[in-house]
């Protein structure tokens, strides 16, 4: 499991994430991209516990990823049901985060960022605009721009729609569909394609 892991995550997280892969017997399946999530955790008709990670992840989005889900376990184990990201997963998250949250796993143009959206973490990272931001490198994937780098009015395509690039609330951008004309806010770091 080891060389598997050396695949995805930092060298440094290797050894402390396969101690909780181990004691926790956590089922670990690497998948294919998936639009909508970056891992789950979920109880298998057969009762056993799997998590889900997908191999499109860069090594610290797939780690930070991979203890979010663990965190999901081990919190099922303790309290059973309870709210998906509650108290008690936040607490077990923050908990099993500790040992990685350090220069030779996460580098210090992340680890602030981390830090901070660990005092009180939510159900994504990617609605930590800085977080997700600096996980990615402050670059979006090949071909595409940051919704916050195109001018305002301007037309992008996001998931085969078109829409125009609308003024910004508070943290969100206001978009026009340009098929139903319905308004959609998106977050300011949604990886859009550019219309030229």
């Amino acid at each position: 499991m080891a060389h598997i892991l050396e695949k995805y995550i930092p060298k440094a997280a290797v050894t402390p994430a396969l101690y909780l892969i181990k004691k926790y017997q956590i089922n670990l399946k690497i998948v294919g991209e998936r639009q909508s999530k970056h891992g789950d955790f979920r109880r298998l008709p057969s009762g056993e516990m799997q998590i889900t990670v997908n191999n499109n992840l860069n090594p610290y989005q797939f780690l930070l990823t991979l203890i979010h889900e663990i965190a999901h376990h081990v919190t099922y184990q303790k309290f059973g049901r309870v709210q998906p990201h509650g108290q008690e997963w936040k607490t077990v998250f923050q908990h099993l985060m500790i040992p990685f949250l350090n220069p030779e796993t996460y580098p210090l143009s992340i680890l602030p960022h981390l830090a901070n959206y660990l005092k009180n973490p939510k159900a994504s990272t990617d609605t930590d605009v800085n977080l997700s931001l600096a996980l990615r490198g402050g670059v979006a994937e090949s071909g595409k721009n940051f919704i916050f780098e195109i001018p305002l009015n301007s037309v992008f395509s996001f998931k085969n729609t078109l829409f125009k690039r609308g003024k910004k609330r508070r943290t969100r951008y206001e978009c026009l569909n340009l098929k139903n004309q319905r308004v959609y806010l998106f977050n300011q770091n949604a990886e859009v394609f550019l219309i030229e």
